[in-house]
């Protein structure tokens, strides 16, 4: 279940892509299309760190990652970085789903990454809340 698209021989089209995510390919699709008119960034077709991860789409703004989208069977992972200053500024607004990943979140300086599975409407709201975050820094 949710597994990846691993040949790295054979990159995807972002169609294939979608394809795969099955029944949240309406989901899938419409995340990278929010990203790219709402924050302007700029998608890639990228075979990041190793075999693990997969094929998925990089967005970037001016060169700075945003995310990884990973296409996965019948559902997709958003993997990004936010600061801790970051998760806390919209915590308490989010699912319960998603309040233990941040929970459970890999440490990296001030915050840490997130894989974060969307397989529901709730999910695919809660994603689009911490990428806005990840888009529109919180001032200090």
């Amino acid at each position: 279940m949710y597994e990846r698209m691993l040949n790295k021989q054979m990159e995807p089209s972002i169609e294939e892509m979608t394809a795969f995510c099955g029944e949240n390919a309406e989901r899938f699709s419409s995340l990278n299309e929010w990203l790219e008119s709402a924050f302007h960034t700029e998608q890639q077709v990228v075979f990041p760190y190793g075999n693990h991860y997969g094929w998925g789409i990089a967005h970037k703004i001016k060169g700075k990652l945003i995310c990884n989208i990973f296409a996965e069977d019948n559902a997709f992972t958003v993997m990004m970085r936010l600061s801790d200053k970051q998760y806390q500024s919209v915590y308490e607004k989010l699912y319960k789903y998603t309040q233990e990943v941040i929970d459970n979140k890999y440490p990296c300086g001030d915050g840490g990454w997130i894989h974060y599975r969307v397989t529901s409407e709730e999910h695919f709201e809660d994603s689009k809340a911490l990428l806005t975050v990840k888009c529109n820094p919180v001032k200090e």
